[in-house]
């Protein structure tokens, strides 16, 4: 008696139909979990509604002129957010084209900073601040950074987080202070690092600025920490944003509280002892 029951069901239910709605689902469901900022969320909600009138009129309504609207309502919308979030489409491709699907999708391993690793950044920069020597450090929280990703990769370093290393690379009488150093957990990977530039204020901001900004626009979850060298002030960029002028305890602040919307663990606030 189950075989003609199921079956007339099958027959009710459009199977490619359901697996329409079943991959879009998922689909807006990756999407909007990805999305952390209040208002592109809204934007982006109210666009996933548009799409799905848009489908429902096409299918159900016998309505050719308000159909019409509505796909041209789409388009319209979907032009705006592409000149709206170019950099995320961008950095979307360029994920997909490099197979970095665990990155897109969130699967990744967290590399979150040992104890001690903020405030020795925190200390660097304040006292790289104080002595005007321009710097940049970009702080990778699980972006995956490959050598792709930079204009130059720079040279390999691989040593153990402390503040002594750190100034001796951006003193001014060596060959890598103009580049960035790449800090990831608690140890530098590389330094004199050449990082794309942001096209935002293009006459506002220095090289550094633009620089640490250009990187955190593609990779959200990475931070830059800038020391300007005409006026010794602090910079941080987060997501294509920059905050400044901060001071040395600000740049703790911030790091930590970073570190804890990424979901990383607790981070020590005492000095640490890993001074080489």
């Amino acid at each position: 008696m189950t075989g003609p029951w199921l079956g007339g069901w099958l027959r009710l239910v459009d199977l490619r139909l359901l697996l329409d709605l079943v991959c879009a689902t998922a689909l807006g469901v990756v999407v909007l979990g990805r999305v952390t900022e209040a208002r592109t969320l809204w934007l982006l909600r109210g666009y996933l509604l548009l799409v799905a009138m848009a489908w429902l009129v096409q299918r159900y309504a016998n309505l050719p002129l308000t159909t019409k609207l509505v796909d041209a309502l789409v388009l319209a919308c979907s032009l705006a957010l592409a000149i709206l979030w170019q950099g995320e489409l961008r950095r979307l491709m360029e994920l997909l084209g490099t197979g970095r699907l665990g990155v897109l999708f969130g699967s990744r391993r967290r590399d979150q900073l040992a104890s001690g690793s903020v405030a020795v950044l925190s200390e660097a920069a304040g006292r790289l601040s104080q002595a005007r020597r321009g710097a940049l450090i970009v702080v990778d929280l699980g972006s995956d950074l490959r050598p792709e990703d930079f204009l130059n990769p720079g040279l390999p370093i691989d040593g153990q987080l402390s503040v002594d290393l750190l100034l001796s690379l951006f003193a001014a009488d060596t060959p890598l202070h103009d580049g960035a150093v790449l800090v990831k957990g608690n140890r530098i990977l590389a330094a004199g690092v050449i990082l794309p530039l942001s096209r935002q204020g293009l006459n506002r901001y220095g090289t550094r600025h633009l620089a640490a900004m250009g990187l955190t626009e593609r990779f959200d979850r990475c931070l830059a920490i800038v020391v300007s060298e005409e006026t010794g002030t602090l910079a941080l960029a987060s997501q294509g944003r920059l905050e400044r002028p901060i001071t040395s305890s600000r740049l703790h602040d911030l790091l930590t509280q970073s570190l804890a919307l990424a979901g990383g663990r607790s981070v020590a606030k005492d000095t640490p002892d890993t001074r080489g």
